[in-house]
């Protein structure tokens, strides 16, 4: 309930303030030192965007007579989790190629022997619409369960112009049905399937360049991906898809050097992509060419951990370069069936050493900054989309510690408390 008796998950009238009160906040913002944390604090929202942070003794006498106020009870907020990498659309599973790994086949393996992203795209493209939201949806609830409230999809599981299209309205749909921000990539340039064996650049004027322009005629294409790898595409290949992008008019995003480094890092820098992604062999002129460019490198230990790498992203060498660093679950159903940031930050402190301030920054500020939107969520700052959680913490740092638990109090989106 709210200071005056109003339920907190209300909608307010437009034109209505609501304060949330008696909060310990990491505000992210960057002006801040650290976290940003602001003791005694808060939150003012009118309209779905924030109009104060700051402490209590900082807030105007209007706004302090707001109609609806919520007590928070000396909980913890922080924005709402980003995850800016994920594959949450596809059908099926792999459990299979789990087992196989297990007994000691490598990805490559399995992938040379018609096993991984080919076996999503068979089960993917046998599923209508319908069927693939029903599968999707489960996967979208236990994220927004954490606090989640924007998330990036990528297609890549259909490998033909239309089933591509396919799971990128799947994608947009998913926005409509949950309250959740949806940021889509395209990315076709994800594998060849198996009638373009060994005839990669076929594939790429076939199918990668036609369904990349259908996708931005109709609107379902916020960015442009790609997979830079031995196994995958050359960096010459997706220089292809990128000059593609960029005439028109999208930001793209890669990954790269998660098995080896081909220099796809210093490719996605070249064009200034929004992001490069797993970057385990990712080498020093790679990262300072991040850097350069203010690429953000995700880093995405649920895939290291999956496939049981040994050699992790080089974080000190990616700190020394000044880069920003986020982190994401790479939610797939091959290599990171992850649907937890809480455990996600877990995982990269403990197999990344990355501190507490950056998981946390990485699963909001840095996350926000790799999808290109750092103006509208991520940060609490006034004027940006009121998207924030109310955790059940006496420290922050037990967000990043705990393993298997939850402590989400409460999700709000836009000013509106969505909590399932």
């Amino acid at each position: 309930m709210s200071g005056n008796g109003k339920p907190a998950g209300d909608i307010p009238r437009n034109g209505e303030t609501v304060v949330w009160r008696n909060a310990r906040i990491a505000t992210l913002d960057p002006r801040r030192a650290g976290l940003g944390i602001v003791e005694r604090g808060v939150i003012a929202a009118r309209d779905g965007r924030i109009v104060h942070v700051g402490a209590e003794d900082t807030l105007p006498s209007g706004l302090s007579d707001a109609a609806a106020s919520v007590d928070c009870a000396g909980r913890w907020i922080t924005p709402a989790f980003v995850d800016c990498h994920t594959h949450l659309v596809f059908g099926g599973n792999r459990a299979m190629e789990f087992e196989m790994r297990l007994a000691g086949s490598s990805y490559e393996e399995i992938a040379r022997a018609g096993g991984g992203i080919v076996s999503s795209v068979k089960s993917t493209n046998a599923l209508s619409e319908e069927d693939l939201i029903a599968q999707c949806l489960p996967r979208l609830d236990t994220l927004l369960a954490e606090g989640v409230s924007t998330i990036e999809i990528k297609s890549g599981y259909g490998l033909n112009v239309e089933a591509e299209l396919k799971m990128l309205r799947v994608a947009r749909r998913l926005g409509t049905l949950r309250p959740v921000r949806v940021v889509t990539s395209y990315l076709a340039a994800h594998a060849t399937p198996e009638g373009y064996r060994g005839r990669n650049g076929d594939y790429i004027t076939d199918v990668v360049l036609p369904g990349l322009d259908a996708a931005r005629r109709e609107g379902l294409a916020d960015a442009v991906d790609g997979f830079c790898e031995g196994i995958a595409f050359s960096p010459g290949e997706i220089a292809r898809v990128f000059d593609r992008a960029k005439e028109l008019g999208l930001p793209v995003r890669l990954h790269a050097e998660q098995l080896s480094n081909l220099g796809g890092a210093k490719l996605a820098a070249s064009y200034g992509a929004l992001s490069a992604d797993h970057l385990e062999y990712l080498d020093a002129d790679g990262a300072r060419a991040l850097a350069e460019a203010g690429t953000v490198a995700v880093l995405l230990p649920g895939a290291f951990y999956t496939l049981r790498e040994k050699q992790a992203p080089p974080v000190e060498t990616l700190r020394g370069a000044g880069a920003h660093i986020a982190i994401a679950t790479d939610c797939n159903p091959g290599t990171s069936p992850l649907t937890s940031l809480l455990l996600t930050m877990n995982m990269s402190a403990t197999l990344f050493g990355l501190t507490v301030e950056e998981c946390i920054a990485g699963t909001t500020r840095e996350a926000a900054r790799a999808l290109g939107l750092l103006a509208e969520t991520g940060t609490l700052e006034v004027g940006k989309s009121a998207d924030f959680a109310v955790w059940d913490v006496e420290r922050l740092a037990e967000l990043v510690y705990r393993i298997g638990f939850n402590p989400l109090h409460a999700r709000l989106f836009k000013g509106q408390d969505v909590t399932g």
